[in-house]
């Protein structure tokens, strides 16, 4: 497992292998959740799966994208990041947090 940030902005990113398959799971803030799932697979468009109300799939699909094409072998991210009464700062921070994640993969 992978952490980046601080408080209620740390991120973690666990890595699973499955077979020859990835599977990621992506949590932090206050609340992690299940907001998003992204499925890729090499050389096909990506598919995301959006739970209502939430906005997760913003970081995941860049995340499994990456490990796609890096790997090129099917990824799928599921996750989410929560915190209670989020300011645009906290979004932010949360965002760039999941990003400098994406980059350690």
């Amino acid at each position: 497992m992978i952490t980046y940030g601080r408080g209620k902005h740390k991120v973690w990113l666990e890595q699973k292998k499955l077979g020859e398959h990835i599977l990621y799971i992506l949590g932090g803030g206050e609340k992690p959740h299940i907001g998003g799932i992204v499925i890729c697979e090499p050389n096909k468009p990506s598919r995301i799966i959006r739970l209502k109300g939430h906005y997760d799939d913003i970081v995941l699909k860049p995340l499994a994208e990456k490990a796609c094409n890096k790997y090129r072998t099917k990824v799928v991210a599921i996750g989410g990041v929560h915190v209670d009464n989020a300011t645009k700062r906290d979004i932010e921070m949360l965002t760039k947090n999941c990003y400098n994640l994406t980059e350690r993969i």
